[in-house]
């Protein structure tokens, strides 16, 4: 059975030194991100309309929350 990751970390990561725990950190999350990696499910990324349904609605509120802005740009 492979031991708890709370248990690895008081025995053996606390007691590194704070730049060896950032090291250590950084390989987990660089191995964790890569493509295949067990972390990250591209299932649940945005795809390209989601973020430009998201673009045009930011852009619409803004112009309801600060008319004010567009007069102030066509004058320019």
């Amino acid at each position: 059975m492979l031991p708890a990751a709370q248990d690895v970390y008081s025995e053996s990561v606390r007691n590194l030194p704070p730049a060896e725990r950032l090291r250590l950190a950084a390989l987990i999350l660089d191995e964790l991100t890569r493509p295949g990696g067990a972390l990250v499910d591209s299932a649940l990324s945005w795809s390209v309309n989601d973020q430009s349904d998201l673009n045009a609605y930011t852009l619409r509120y803004a112009d309801e929350v600060y008319p004010e802005d567009d007069e102030l740009a066509r004058s320019q």
